[in-house]
């Protein structure tokens, strides 16, 4: 049965409450964005509503499922999930649903990046390359 979920506007939808989802929960709190939570794990999300946060348990690659999180009319949706395959179906899931939404990935390599901006993708991260990018940055930095 859907969840009741009040009417959301210019809200970003979060998919996946693991280490990337958490962090960027954390970000918007702190920006005071509204957002809702979208994982398949019904403890996961119990947790996350223990902590205040808005959140439904569902499959974010189902079109039912971002409807319950009022994806017409929310303006981005991140989608955090590891898993390049489940990200694209959610990809396509989100740009079906809404043409405009702005939509930001994860992909673990170059042919999911491909596939991703293809099927609709707005922005496509890729943790491995911008944590190794990041650390010779500090290997080479001036002391």
């Amino acid at each position: 049965m859907p969840t009741k979920v009040p009417l959301l506007k210019n809200h970003v939808i979060i998919c996946g409450f693991g280490r990337v989802g958490m962090e960027i929960v954390r970000l918007l709190d702190e920006k005071e964005i509204q957002f809702i939570v979208i994982d398949n794990d019904i403890k996961v999300v119990e947790r996350v509503r223990e902590l205040g946060y808005r959140a439904i348990v569902g499959d974010a690659t189902r079109t039912k499922t971002l409807r319950e999180a009022s994806i017409d009319s929310a303006k981005a949706i991140a989608i955090a999930m590891d898993n390049d395959a489940k990200d694209l179906f959610c990809v396509l899931a989100a740009r079906d649903s809404s043409k405009g939404i702005y939509i930001a990935t994860r992909a673990n390599d170059d042919f999911a990046r491909d596939k991703l901006v293809e099927a609709g993708a707005n922005y496509v991260a890729m943790p491995q390359k911008t944590a190794s990018k990041e650390m010779i940055r500090e290997l080479f930095k001036p002391v």
